[in-house]
């Protein structure tokens, strides 16, 4: 009984594929939920490192937390350029391990716009054409749609992906 036979997941936490998944910053509140997803890695897209309270979970956990964009000077300019497509490729090739990465989680401070750049052009990978890939964005975005990280995803240039043949998900 009591709090603990809640489980309660992370703000926008979503599925995006089998053993892939999408979350904003989870509290400790999340943690009982997280753990019965027995998440291998995760990926953090943030400029800062992850708060101390998390960190200690992912640890206890023996979660690999791989953090992406520390370098990322976040300036006025990063208004304009949410995530370098370096960035983007970086995430891509994890995602795309699945053979040593799932089951992974993708986390920003609240799962709407990096996780929703990474989503969007995996989407795109997967062939789905642009307006379900919106559609899936602006429904974790809400009304915090940033028309500029549609238009990353609409220009990504997935020929930059390299998938191994023999190891790339069944869902590509």
């Amino acid at each position: 009984g009591g709090m603990g036979s809640y489980y309660i997941p992370p703000v926008n936490f979503g599925l995006v594929e089998d053993n892939l998944y999408r979350s904003g910053q989870p509290v400790e509140l999340n943690h009982p939920f997280l753990e019965k997803l027995n998440i291998k890695k995760i990926l953090y897209f943030s400029p800062e490192p992850p708060p101390p309270g998390f960190q200690s979970f992912v640890s206890d956990q023996g979660i690999e937390l791989m953090q992406l964009g520390a370098a990322m000077e976040e300036q006025k300019s990063s208004l304009w350029s949410p995530m370098s497509e370096e960035v983007v490729l970086q995430a891509l090739r994890e995602i795309l391990d699945v053979e040593n990465n799932y089951p992974i989680c993708l986390i920003d401070s609240v799962g709407r716009n990096r996780v929703g750049i990474v989503v969007g052009c995996l989407r795109k990978l997967q062939r789905w054409n642009l307006t379900s890939i919106f559609e899936e964005y602006r429904r974790y975005a809400g009304s915090k749609v940033r028309i500029l990280n549609e238009q990353f995803i609409e220009l990504f240039d997935t020929d930059l992906v390299t998938t191994d043949k023999g190891r790339k998900p069944q869902w590509l």
